[in-house]
């Protein structure tokens, strides 16, 4: 592990895990998502002008915080997923597979703590789930491993409505496309009120979902405000004070 990586998790290790401990704050998924990303930072490589990074990933959790996790967000694996292809794309890394995600329920580690683990081999092409028996799996550990499905979405075309009233359409296609006002986002946004990294729109089961990222303002949809919520014709997303409006859908 480089020094600074290091550094970046004893910190992290100091303030989250304490804070969890100590004010029963629960684990968010963002947290997770987060922790992914900087692994996959950590295990990067230089090739010639690539830059190649694990896309296997190893999610170590209190037995008490997986179970809660589950319980809360049944797709968690395959978010964190989805979620790390997109990191890889957004930086222009290359990876050798689609990127997994297992959880792993683990007795070393404490409740609001977490230990992600890297590697780059898949030993799951095919599969689109799979749970690890608990005789297959180390002492204290049971292991549940979700691949990124095949994007299976229509085409949607939006309308974003700027807070100055000016306004443009772009397409987008079930591929993750994060919002926020970073410019590593697919689509950023010039508006004071989004976080950097503010919601997500993907697809899944033939469906166009929104899911917010831990966003402070938070996603609202039709005035309502959402964690995660399948689009339909006519929906109204709002993020800020920006409008994205969900025009029509295109046959493929």
């Amino acid at each position: 592990m480089r020094p600074l990586a290091s550094l970046e998790r004893f910190f992290e290790r100091l303030f989250e895990g304490q804070s969890a401990r100590l004010f029963h704050t629960k684990l968010q998924p963002i947290q997770l998502q987060r922790r992914v990303e900087r692994a996959m930072e950590s295990g990067r490589v230089r090739d010639g002008d690539r830059t190649i990074v694990p896309h296997r990933f190893a999610v170590h959790l209190n037995v008490a915080d997986l179970a809660a996790l589950h319980e809360a967000h049944p797709t968690l694996a395959a978010d964190l997923a989805d979620a790390a292809l997109e990191f890889a794309r957004s930086h222009h890394y290359r990876l050798a597979d689609r990127p997994t995600v297992a959880l792993v329920a683990d007795i070393a580690i404490e409740a609001g703590d977490a230990a992600v683990a890297a590697g780059g081999e898949s030993e799951h092409a095919d599969d689109a789930a799979l749970v690890a028996p608990a005789g297959d799996a180390p002492a204290g550990q049971q292991t549940a491993v979700f691949v990124v499905p095949t994007v299976d979405a229509p085409r949607a075309r939006l309308r974003e409505v700027r807070p100055d009233g000016s306004s443009r359409t772009f397409s987008v296609d079930g591929r993750p496309l994060t919002i926020g006002r970073a410019p590593d986002n697919g689509l950023v946004l010039f508006d004071g009120r989004v976080s950097r990294h503010h919601a997500r729109l993907y697809g899944r089961r033939g469906a166009l979902l929104l899911a917010d990222l831990g966003s402070t303002n938070g996603s609202w949809v039709n005035d309502r405000r959402v964690e995660e919520m399948a689009l339909g014709e006519g929906d109204q997303i709002r993020v800020g004070d920006t409008i994205l409006v969900v025009e029509s859908f295109v046959d493929a």
